[in-house]
């Protein structure tokens, strides 16, 4: 399928190594993806499910052991330990090589290699990256084909040039003790051995897009974000975009796919969605930031999405659709999870492969559930019924404003907008989340995560921020930077914001912001609304008053938390940039 001689003699070396049975190339064809589909229900691999129903549509069950992202056996690699930072785990380089070879040895053996040739962006576009991806996994394939724009047009594209991500992927024995998935962003090489989940995988993913695309971006002068992209349509047909990153669950997903509330949908008010996950952003000829989602498909957490949740999600799901870990019900064939409805099947098997007795289930005991808390759906983006038109604009989307959230009970307001580029790198920086009852350990335990790149910075974080501040000075028209927090409760401990499809109040007040046609207060943490600015018409229960109560800046919280600021400073390390320490004394100063 190419002559690239960078490629074949790449491809040779790691055959060589993993040893497989045969050697196919995917070429992006319906035809080899459904004899794929055929070939992995004849071993079991997947299950077909009623095509009536949801057609085109499978199920797949990771082993037991293998079904999250793993933080602790994922690796940066570079030759200095210090370009890697303190955040991320370091090996080096020639080590780690040494050290997974020996895994990778014979891995093939009685499998297939199968040669994935996968574009990030639109094949051809300025924004797309090309990369190929070695795997033994039919799983893998048919979840890139989602996941990524494969085919024989990514080699026309890449030419003989040497300019492309190597990616290597062994199921091996999915063994958990020698799990790893590592990063070599110097040599331009990802590697993944000892799992099959999807996460840890799918190479196109956070591993190229965010981790690898991030240390590409800075060398190179752009962005890669883990951020949603979507636009605000107005009733004169006018379309305003918005990126934003939020850490997990904080309803990412659910505000990228927003359904505006009744008030404003009869005024003719839309939602596009553009993505749901990860955002690559530069600087365009009109001195702008446009922003592309690199991804062609939707990775979601099934639990909690429901009609009411996000129901473009649940429509997306609907057909052409891999279901991973969910629960399989056996009586229509069809699939479901907790938060979906009220109606568990009576015949089903579990995540497990166990059947499963929805009787048995208790909400506060996870070991009960049928569904794995982090059971996924893949799904393609052209299924989304609120796609934006401009999904497969090679130039990207213009960025109006970059938003940053988090959940916090009391420090956070419901938005509020940060002075300047620099300062809102800072209010990036400080991004944070709250343990919940649902997450493990402690409640309320504070868990920095700037700019949602905690897992994702293929890089020192504190040179992370000082490429932010080096991009603020190279866009003339650059978007304004925001922060929001849904989750702010009273005393009782509940939430105070009703959030889902009402979060658009909030956007849209940030929208009128970035166009000057509404006033703020100038506060110790940045402007906060004027209470009568946040349109509250049709909201139950929510007054002027409590407006005023979810703006209000909680000036010991934000005292209280200083501390663990200056905590997480110190643990990034001597590359945190002096700006943001300005930044912290100017906010400390301000508090009083």
């Amino acid at each position: 399928m190419t002559t690239n001689k960078y490629v074949l003699s790449w491809i040779d070396e790691m055959a060589a190594m993993t040893q497989p049975d045969r050697i196919v190339w995917i070429d992006g064809s319906e035809e080899q993806a459904e004899a794929l589909r055929a070939e992995a229900c004849s071993t079991g691999e997947m299950i077909k499910l009623n095509q009536d129903k949801l057609p085109g549509c499978y199920l797949h069950r990771t082993a037991v052991n293998d079904v999250a992202r793993v933080e602790g056996r994922t690796f940066i690699c570079t030759s200095k330990k210090e370009d890697a930072g303190n955040i991320n785990n370091w090996m080096d380089p020639a080590e780690c090589y040494e050290k997974l070879s020996k895994l990778y040895k014979g891995a093939m053996k009685g499998r297939t290699m199968y040669v994935i040739p996968y574009s990030m962006g639109i094949v051809g576009s300025d924004f797309a990256k090309y990369g190929i991806e070695l795997t033994d996994s039919i799983y893998v394939v048919l979840n890139m084909l989602i996941m990524t724009r494969v085919g024989t047009n990514v080699l026309e594209a890449l030419g003989d040039s040497a300019d492309y991500i190597k990616g290597l992927h062994a199921k091996a024995d999915l063994d958990e003790e020698n799990r790893y998935i590592v990063h070599f962003p110097e040599d331009n090489t990802i590697w993944s051995v000892n799992s099959g989940y999807g996460g840890n995988v799918l190479l196109g993913k956070k591993c190229f897009a965010l981790r690898i695309a991030s240390y590409l971006g800075r060398k190179e002068g752009w962005m890669a974000e883990h951020m949603l992209i979507l636009g605000v349509e107005y009733p004169n047909g006018e379309i305003k975009y918005i990126s934003a990153a939020f850490p997990s669950a904080c309803g990412k997903t659910n505000l990228a796919m927003l359904i505006p509330p009744e008030i404003y949908g009869k005024k003719g008010y839309k939602v596009w969605c553009v993505g749901d996950d990860i955002a690559w952003l530069r600087v365009g000829k009109d001195g702008r930031l446009w922003a592309v989602n690199p991804e062609n498909g939707f990775f979601g957490v099934a639990p909690g999405t429901n009609d009411k949740s996000n129901p473009n999600a649940l429509a997306t799901t609907m057909k052409d659709t891999i279901f991973t870990n969910v629960v399989h019900n056996t009586a229509e064939n069809t699939v479901w999870w907790e938060g979906l409805d009220k109606n568990p099947p009576a015949e089903a098997i579990d995540w497990k492969g166990n059947v499963w007795d929805f009787n048995k289930f208790d909400k506060a005991d996870k070991s009960t559930c049928g569904a794995h808390p982090n059971s996924r759906f893949t799904a393609k983006a052209i299924n989304c019924p609120c796609l934006s038109k401009e999904f497969d604009n090679p130039a990207g989307v213009p960025i109006s404003a970059i938003v940053f959230g988090g959940r916090r009970a009391k420090t956070a307001p419901l938005v509020y907008q940060s002075t300047s580029w620099q300062h809102g790198t800072f209010v990036g920086s400080i991004m944070a989340s709250e343990t919940t009852a649902a997450a493990a350990g402690a409640v309320g335990v504070v868990r920095r995560d700037p700019m949602a790149m905690r897992p994702f910075t293929g890089y020192n974080m504190g040179d992370y921020f000082k490429h932010w501040l080096e991009m603020g000075k190279k866009i003339p028209n650059a978007p304004k930077i925001f922060h929001v927090n849904w989750f702010r409760t009273d005393d009782e401990g509940n939430f105070i914001w009703p959030g889902f499809g009402d979060n658009m109040r909030v956007l849209l007040w940030i929208l009128d912001r970035c166009e000057g046609k509404v006033d703020a207060d100038l506060t110790a943490i940045g402007y906060v609304p004027k209470a009568e600015d946040i349109n509250i018409e049709g909201l139950d229960g929510i007054t002027l008053d409590t407006i005023r109560d979810l703006v209000s800046v909680d000036t010991e919280s934000w005292k209280a938390d200083l501390a663990n600021i200056k905590e997480f400073y110190a643990l990034i390390g001597d590359r945190v940039p002096a700006e943001m320490f300005e930044e912290l004394k100017g906010l400390e100063e301000r508090l009083g």
